[in-house]
């Protein structure tokens, strides 16, 4: 028997009904499903604007560096999801791929007229953390106490895996103690984990007497290192070296302190022909700063002196920071900074406009400690960067 057409007419209403009805609620539970996607996410953005000069600087065969004068910016953006237990996160920036100190991008220089900006990747993570413990796995940012850029650049980004445990303590004397351990791949060789070139590291971090004192000694292992970055080197080196940090609130409401930072390798580079018999025990460094000041609201300011002496393998000259000199790799075709066997100041000015944006002024005066060349190579430098978040 045929349906009639009042029964046709009422199965296709319930038909359409039923279809708009499952759209509405598959909407419903998407912005829902959306709404609490986006309360657990974080997005970041921000940029600097950089007037530099540099002056001043002499090459290793006693000729001088022509002055230079740069106008440089930077920008990042970033998005991480953070759930109870876990995250996971990314972020880009401008900047040279094959320069991991520095992410600055000088106008007019190498964009072939306005040409498109290299932006890469510095952080892609997944990360948990539960009752003090934490640990990610990717490439995210250095997971050590430190005091500056002078053993590692705040612009380069390990890849591994880090843990973290950190125990505290309703005391005085002793508030707070967290054992920081990490594994990072350099180069990988397509061989055994052994043949990588890789760094290990292992922190202890101690809080105490009030939150006035904070201390962390630390073991840095590198292995199967190059000499010289991207591809150039002559040889692989291994590096041990112990480093002693360590930070004292002279005035806690008034944010005075002072920091230290003590480094020696002590591998023995004697019995190697291929490294400079006048660099072979140069193997030790320390830093000194003195900061007064804060940076975190409108109207807040800073003041920063710091000096630096370190000796060519107190550190890894390519993964610290190249800010202090024009001091680079460029002869060996590699963009990347060599910025030990030196000594010099840094002395820093900074004020919050608002929360948000900031102006820093940064001297610099260096000169090396060993030279590679008939003359000792030396430099000066000034900025002026203002910085903006969003």
């Amino acid at each position: 028997m045929n349906p009639s057409p009042v029964g046709l007419i009422q199965t296709h209403f319930i038909s359409r009904l039923t279809f708009c009805t499952l759209v509405l609620l598959t909407s419903i539970v998407a912005n829902a499903q959306l709404d609490s996607i986006l309360s657990k996410t974080n997005f970041e953005l921000d940029y600097r604007f950089r007037a530099e000069q540099d002056w001043d600087s002499q090459r290793p065969d006693g000729t001088l560096r022509d002055n230079r004068s740069r106008l440089r910016y930077r920008l990042r953006a970033g998005v991480t999801y953070e759930n109870k237990y876990y995250s996971f996160g990314t972020r880009i920036r401008t900047g040279d791929p094959n320069k991991q100190q520095d992410p600055q991008l000088t106008l007019g220089k190498g964009l072939q007229e306005f040409g498109t900006l290299p932006i890469g990747f510095e952080k892609a993570f997944f990360q948990f953390k539960k009752n003090n413990f934490r640990f990610w796995l990717g490439k995210n940012t250095y997971p050590f106490e430190k005091n500056n850029e002078l053993f590692w650049s705040d612009n380069v980004f390990p890849e591994g895996i880090a843990v973290e445990k950190t125990f505290s303590f309703e005391s005085t004397q002793v508030s707070k103690f967290k054992i920081t351990a990490g594994h990072f791949i350099l180069n990988s060789n397509n061989s055994s984990f052994s043949d990588d070139a890789y760094f290990q590291g292992l922190q202890t971090s101690i809080v105490m007497l009030n939150d006035r004192v904070k201390v962390y000694p630390s073991i840095y292992l590198f292995r199967n290192i190059p000499n010289i970055p991207d591809g150039a080197n002559t040889l692989e080196i291994d590096y041990s070296i112990i480093h002693l940090g360590s930070a004292l609130s002279i005035l806690k409401k008034q944010n005075l302190k002072f920091k230290i930072d003590y480094y020696l390798n002590f591998e023995n580079y004697s019995d190697n022909n291929d490294i400079n018999s006048e660099l072979a025990d140069q193997k030790t460094g320390f830093t000194i700063g003195l900061r007064y000041g804060t940076l975190k609201e409108k109207n807040d300011w800073f003041v920063e002196a710091t000096y630096a002496n370190l000796q060519k393998y107190s550190i890894l000259d390519y993964m610290a920071q190249n800010d202090w000199a024009r001091w680079d790799y460029s002869a060996f075709n590699s963009p990347d900074g060599r910025l030990s066997n030196f000594q010099g100041i840094e002395l820093v000015a900074a004020y919050a406009i608002t929360k948000k944006i900031n102006l820093v002024t940064k001297y610099y005066l260096v000169e090396q400690l060993i030279p590679l060349g008939i003359s000792n190579e030396t430099g000066q430098r000034i900025r002026f960067d203002i910085n903006i978040k969003i």
